[in-house]
């Protein structure tokens, strides 16, 4: 409790902290995404509970005070630790839960993930499991904040993600190809072809994917511009691509976990040669920190059988 027992709230605090690193309510209140009114009422009310002015509101840009001065670098150490604070508490947590937490991108975790699980099963009590299926990127960030221990997720080596910058250990379980796909026209060939000059429509994934910046990487390696191929739709996963596709919207890089019975039976067809595939990695990232312990028994089975006889041999 502040000054005459007003209860803080922790919003303010990061309202005062954008406020200091932008000079300004009006872009600290964009920065924050909420209306510049609600901005400066959040900022008096961090005042009122200090019981001190904090910011002069007549300087441009915004200059903190005194107190404001030296308010800002003791808040963010009380951030720093209570932010630490939290990671130790879900670490205590995660080393007394039972249960395996996986997060997954949508495609994995209804293909690759049960028959990769039934296989472990037969050399380990797995228990309790909780799959988090979600965007890569949204993967990412329940990797970040500790809330799952393992991720299951496409890679490819050249195109870097946050797993990769921040050095989380990683097994590599198999591997997939991402195709060129598009529907047949009535001779059998690929209605939307990448052969020739013309614009191709092109089926995208959205910005959070992983596929996404995979493919996006690749296209930009072969100098391919707009122009040449245009995206018409954007979907957020693979299975939706799918579907576009085969309803004759364009082409799609799809992978053939997804595809090879659409292109066996014919409701598919490659819309280029093998040149414009793009190989992946089945990969399983886990936390860097010590975690339960049957999380650490799968995370050795899955190291074992990536190694042993028989394991896939590796990226192309």
């Amino acid at each position: 409790m502040g000054p005459g027992n007003r209860p803080l709230d922790m919003n303010w605090l990061e309202d005062f902290l954008s406020l200091a690193e932008t000079g300004g309510f009006s872009r600290a209140a964009e920065a924050r995404a909420i209306a510049q009114p609600a901005f400066s009422r959040h900022i008096r009310a961090l005042e009122e509970w200090v019981g001190a002015d904090l910011c002069d509101r007549s300087s441009h840009p915004t200059e903190l005070t005194a107190a404001g001065r030296r308010f800002l670098p003791l808040l963010k150490q009380v951030l720093a630790d209570l932010e630490a604070a939290r990671i130790k508490a879900v670490a205590a947590h995660a080393q007394d839960a039972a249960s395996l937490r996986f997060a997954a991108t949508h495609l994995l975790s209804l293909t690759f993930f049960p028959k990769w699980l039934a296989g472990l099963e037969a050399d380990m009590e797995v228990g309790a499991i909780q799959m988090m299926s979600d965007s890569f990127q949204a993967c990412e960030d329940l990797m970040a904040q500790r809330r799952v221990q393992f991720l299951l997720c496409h890679r490819h080596p050249r195109v870097v993600s946050r797993l990769d910058e921040t050095v989380y250990p990683m097994v590599r379980l198999g591997a997939d190809t991402l195709v060129p796909v598009s529907v047949p026209d009535g001779s059998g060939q690929p209605m939307h072809r990448l052969a020739g000059a013309g614009a191709v429509d092109f089926l995208a994934y959205g910005p959070a994917s992983g596929l996404g910046r995979i493919v996006a990487s690749q296209l930009r390696k072969k100098d391919i511009g707009e122009e040449r191929i245009r995206a018409t739709f954007v979907g957020p996963h693979a299975t939706l691509l799918r579907t576009m596709a085969v309803q004759g919207r364009g082409v799609a890089w799809l992978p053939d976990m997804l595809v090879h019975d659409d292109l066996a039976q014919g409701r598919l067809v490659r819309a280029g040669g093998q040149e414009w595939d793009i190989p992946l990695e089945i990969c399983l990232f886990r936390q860097p920190t010590d975690m339960a312990a049957v999380a650490e028994q799968l995370w050795r089975l899955a190291e074992a059988r990536a190694a042993g006889p028989g394991a896939d041999p590796g990226y192309p």
